[in-house]
């Protein structure tokens, strides 16, 4: 390690301890979904292993990164050490398996894996299906009448990340029967061919992640808009998801992530009664901030650090430990 990034390093250890004097023990949970082997043409601002490389650099040398189990324990006891980072993954993307564990294991980092059970072993998520449709097709331009669009161009990259950006709102928020009968419609209309069915990993993969210390924990079986379910639909994504985990890994499943995470658009105040009535011990949103020993600990908040440049986005995370949930 040179010089200077050893000083770099004892700066922000040096600010996480002086913030932490001064408003108290705060631990931030970061959250990503993919790692990509290389740039997405049509997602270029995506995370690539190069860039999550360079993260986890700077997060090795400037904080203290904890398993989300211990690091909630030591909240608790106020052992927590300055500067506690925990890093999350939602969804359960193959990538998790084969691109992010490697990089976490060279630099000796845990993490924690949510994953939607019912994508497993050849599933795809609504919007990779957009995503792919749009993707494969060999339109040049599409009319989408049929979910409130105008004709719309595929002519180029950027005219295709137009289309999916202009889709995932008029899908994101129906039903899971409406949801798969709009992504049928939508594969119609394009004439997309067979779309990719290895997004996801498979139970194996998901079984890695565990044999090389990381947490697994439960993000619902379909990863639906809990908010539009009752509550005992809701428990049943819940509880379905957790016996399907621990039936694979026979181990207990203690920590959940709501899909989409933002309370009063995702989910609602019911909702953490019946995460805990499902039996986990915890449960993270995407709602900003960082948690403290008063926290709620089925509304944990994260964030997710978007930031290219890996100085910018470290002063995110450290202005970020000044805001509680």
């Amino acid at each position: 390690m040179s010089a200077a990034l050893a000083l770099g390093g004892l700066a922000a250890r040096t600010a996480h301890a002086l913030a932490q004097a001064v408003v108290g023990p705060r631990l931030s949970i970061i959250n990503f979904h993919r790692v990509c082997p290389k740039v997405d043409p049509l997602f270029p601002e995506e995370l690539t292993a190069e860039r999550f490389d360079r993260m986890l650099s700077m997060l090795r040398r400037s904080a203290q990164v904890l398993p989300l189990s211990e690091a909630l324990l030591r909240l608790r006891d106020r052992s927590l050490p300055p500067g506690a980072v925990v890093i999350t993954f939602d969804d359960g993307y193959a990538d998790n398996a084969e691109v992010a564990l490697p990089i976490l294991q060279r630099h000796r980092l845990p993490a924690t894996f949510y994953v939607a059970t019912g994508f497993v072993d050849g599933g795809r998520m609504f919007n990779d299906t957009v995503i792919e449709s749009i993707r494969c097709c060999a339109l040049d331009e599409v009319s989408l009448d049929e979910f409130g669009l105008p004709r719309l161009s595929l002519r180029t990259a950027a005219d295709r990340r137009q289309a999916i950006n202009a889709l995932l709102p008029r899908v994101k928020y129906l039903g899971l029967v409406e949801r798969e009968t709009a992504l049928a419609l939508l594969h119609r209309l394009l004439g997309s061919p067979a779309l990719p069915g290895d997004l996801m990993m498979r139970r194996d993969q998901v079984l890695r992640l565990q044999r090389a210390g990381m947490e697994v924990g439960g993000h619902t079986v379909h990863h639906p808009i809990l908010r539009l379910l009752d509550d005992e639909a809701s428990l049943a994504e819940l509880t379905q998801c957790r016996a399907e985990l621990e039936a694979w890994l026979q181990a207990p499943v203690r920590h959940f992530a709501y899909p989409n995470g933002r309370l009063g658009d995702d989910f609602d105040s019911r909702h953490a009664a019946l995460v805990a009535r499902a039996g986990y011990e915890t449960a993270v949103t995407t709602m900003p901030g960082t948690v403290t020993a008063a926290s709620d600990p089925y509304r944990l908040p994260r964030f997710t650090p978007w930031d290219a440049s890996a100085l910018r986005w470290w002063l995110r995370l450290f202005r970020m430990r000044l805001r509680a949930a």
